[in-house]
């Protein structure tokens, strides 16, 4: 039996590399996982080798002791891989299969997965609707920031590459659609955007860029960006966005008006969530950007929200907070009519569409987010990295299979 190294969460601002043990077709207890799912048989499911493996915003919450994840987690929700081993009930998938992993855990059954709504599977989690890999209050099921990683319902879930060599050829970008990308994209895209849009995205972190270079796909005139950090700016500048930098500017409106030449948007998108900052106020503001984008966008308009926000935040400053309680100005939103999507991205709406864009040359998803590659091995180091506002998207590559 082969090893099986993966990436565990060690407890506020540490996470290891240790053999976590070789995927078995059942998930065993473990830290995290509910009672209720604990030897939970996964005939429907498939082991998988990990060719590509994501280093997340959202794992950076956890790691950074900003959530309740418990110590001893293996982290990763962004999966893609080959198949090593097939259930009994597996029927369309097949071993050797290249596959990309949507983070969403869905068994295909319940009436959420039959309308679509994938990110709100009400059998996979025990303790609330959704579920996903590697992640807090998520169910349990082991992630993917490893060598081999079991995932449940596969006929379902599964999004199968076309060729495999062609797939290995452009894998930096098709690692991004187990998450990122669709994210992105269900930002822009749930926020109105399209043909001749002007779009304001907040933050341009990994997410940022994913819904900035979605907004473009989508047609948007104009894109703007905004962010604290320089370079990560730089990065969106790169691929034809506008900019504007908070940490000189907090009148952001004015700084719209300076490149639009009025100072309101036709749509925006949160892709910060809990932990922002305020624009020109010193300490965190986790309701900032909420409160920003209702200012900047006209009356009328959409606002995408993937940025994360908690239930549970034991290292909020605000009480309040610490239980997912913002002062956010809905009153100001009501009055302007606009409409707000939150939530977790439903991946399968969106992946294979944009798979289509990626093979055909037409989306540049990795080029767009500074996809950098890393072995296991120096993940822990990636972790640190990104938390620093590094403008890369970190890449695991776990058996050195990806060319760069």
């Amino acid at each position: 039996m082969a090893s099986n190294k993966g990436v565990v969460y060690q407890g506020e601002g540490k996470v290891t590399v240790e053999d976590i043990g070789y995927p078995e077709l059942v998930l065993r207890d473990g830290p995290g996982v509910p009672k209720e799912n604990v030897d939970r048989k996964c005939e429907h499911g498939v082991i998988i080798k990990v060719i590509a493996t994501n280093i997340c915003g959202s794992d950076q919450h956890m790691v950074r002791g900003r959530t309740t994840a418990p110590k001893g987690l293996v982290l990763g929700h962004e999966i893609t891989g080959e198949v090593m081993e097939t259930g009994r009930d597996v029927e369309c998938i097949e071993k050797g299969d290249m596959v990309s992993v949507p983070f969403n855990i869905a068994c295909g059954r319940c009436v959420m997965c039959q309308q679509q709504k994938t990110h709100i599977c009400l059998n996979v989690n025990p303790e609330r609707p959704g579920s996903a890999y590697g992640y807090v209050d998520m169910g349990g099921w082991v992630g993917g920031q490893s060598e081999y990683v079991m995932v449940p319902y596969a006929d379902f879930q599964l999004l199968k590459f076309p060729d495999k060599d062609q797939a290995m050829d452009k894998i930096l970008d098709l690692t991004m659609l187990t998450d990122i990308f669709p994210t992105g994209f269900h930002g822009a895209y749930s926020a109105g955007v399209t043909m001749g849009s002007t779009v304001y995205v907040a933050g341009a972190g990994p997410v940022g860029l994913a819904a900035a270079h979605s907004a473009q796909l989508l047609g948007a005139s104009a894109v703007i960006v905004g962010d604290l950090n320089e370079e990560r700016l730089q990065q969106a500048k790169s691929f034809g966005c506008e900019t504007v930098n908070l940490r000189e500017h907090d009148r952001l409106g004015e700084q719209i008006e300076q490149i639009l030449g009025m100072p309101e948007v036709d749509a925006a998108v949160d892709a910060v969530g809990f932990e922002a900052s305020g624009h020109g106020e010193s300490g965190e503001q986790p309701a900032a950007v909420l409160n920003a984008i209702m200012d900047v966008t006209q009356a009328g308009g959409g606002l995408g929200i993937p940025g994360l926000y908690v239930t549970e935040d034991p290292g909020a400053a605000d009480k309040d907070a610490q239980t997912g309680s913002l002062k956010v100005r809905f009153g100001q939103g009501w009055a302007k009519a606009h409409s707000f999507v939150t939530g977790q991205t439903p991946a399968m709406q969106y992946n294979r569409g944009l798979m289509k864009s990626i093979l055909s040359g037409n989306a540049q998803i990795a080029k767009a987010v500074n996809a950098q590659v890393i072995s296991i091995d120096e993940a822990p180091d990636g972790y640190a990295d990104f938390d620093s506002g590094i403008a890369k998207k970190f890449v695991i590559d776990p058996h050195g299979a990806i060319r760069q």
